[in-house]
């Protein structure tokens, strides 16, 4: 247990978790298999950044961290991952949002099987 790496200082259970269950989140790197993955080689390409999935679960890990259940639609896979590898799609800063401007209109559609506002 010694050679786990405890990369932060800061404990995150102390603050609510920063994503909700259903939330809308994007990748914000590569995710590779780090052999936890079962019925995939290692290093293999499990979730590609800037792909959006859905939070379905959340745990802790160390007593220290969150860890986000994560499906990720597109490629089929779900797994675990730490808030900072991750960003909203659905909670984020009006500032972000005034900066996007009209292309904040899109990310209403981004992930959804069928755009909002469409006919069947």
């Amino acid at each position: 247990m010694a050679d786990i790496n405890r990369d932060d200082n800061e404990i995150e259970l102390v603050h609510p978790p920063r994503f909700s269950y259903g939330e809308r989140v994007v990748a914000r790197s590569v995710v590779r298999n780090d052999g936890t993955y079962n019925g995939r080689d290692i290093g293999e390409v499990l979730v590609n950044k800037g792909e959006i999935g859905y939070v379905i679960n959340i745990n802790t890990f160390l007593q220290q961290f969150y860890i986000y259940a994560v499906d990720f639609v597109e490629s089929g896979h779900r797994v675990g991952m730490r808030a900072k590898e991750l960003c909203t799609l659905d909670n984020l800063p009006e500032e972000v949002l005034a900066q996007l401007g009209a292309k904040a209109n899109v990310l209403a559609t981004l992930g959804s099987a069928k755009p909002i506002g469409s006919t069947p």
